[in-house]
């Protein structure tokens, strides 16, 4: 978020012509350029590292809520798979998902995730193979401590609304992950997507 300057402060700040001959604080003893990023993913795990867990192959049991945000209660139960490879270096990856319910209804889908080392932030963007298109906006987050929290706004049903993922390794052969709505600006979150992975 860009911040105004009002024409008094600025009118301010040029009057208090001797402090331009200091070195600003902020600059003391600033490096000449940002550290350089670890080598390896391996080594970072909370940045371009964070989502090497779910690399691989893995059996899928998806519970998804039948109608989000409506006071609905009824879940609905998928099996199948998720398969993740590292793309551009491992600084990015692509997951194909495919899971269906008992009697027949799937979701078959792909999700394109990446890195940006500036901003320490993973993107995601659901793809849509059928169309060639990326949904938009893309879910922008970072990890902390293993656990990865990303975030979104876009319109569900008529209503704005913000958009959660969390997602967590749960040792080396299990990865869970969780959808949530929120219509209060993140005051409360209601989960709609409940993923748990184990390693095949």
């Amino acid at each position: 978020m860009h911040r105004l300057i009002s024409a008094a402060a600025l009118a301010a700040a040029l009057l208090a012509g001797p402090a331009f001959a200091q070195t600003p604080p902020s600059l003391v003893g600033a490096p000449a350029s940002p550290p350089a990023p670890p080598a390896n993913s391996a080594d970072d795990p909370n940045g371009w590292g964070g989502y090497d867990f779910l690399i691989g192959d893995w059996k899928a049991h998806l519970r998804k809520l039948e109608k989000p945000l409506s006071g609905s209660t009824t879940w609905l139960e998928y099996w199948g798979t998720s398969k993740t490879r590292k793309i551009a270096n491992g600084r990015g990856n692509f997951e194909d998902f495919d899971v269906s319910t008992k009697d027949g209804k799937r979701i078959d889908g792909q999700t394109l995730r990446l890195y940006n080392p500036k901003s320490g932030e993973w993107s995601i963007y659901l793809v849509n193979a059928a169309e060639g298109s990326l949904g938009l906006p893309a879910t922008i987050g970072k990890f902390k401590n293993g656990v990865g929290e990303l975030y979104d706004y876009e319109v569900f049903g008529g209503r704005a609304i913000f958009v959660r993922y969390t997602w967590m390794a749960q040792g080396k052969d299990k990865a869970h992950f969780v959808q949530a709505f929120s219509v209060d600006g993140g005051r409360t979150w209601e989960d709609n997507w409940v993923l748990d992975l184990v390693r095949e």
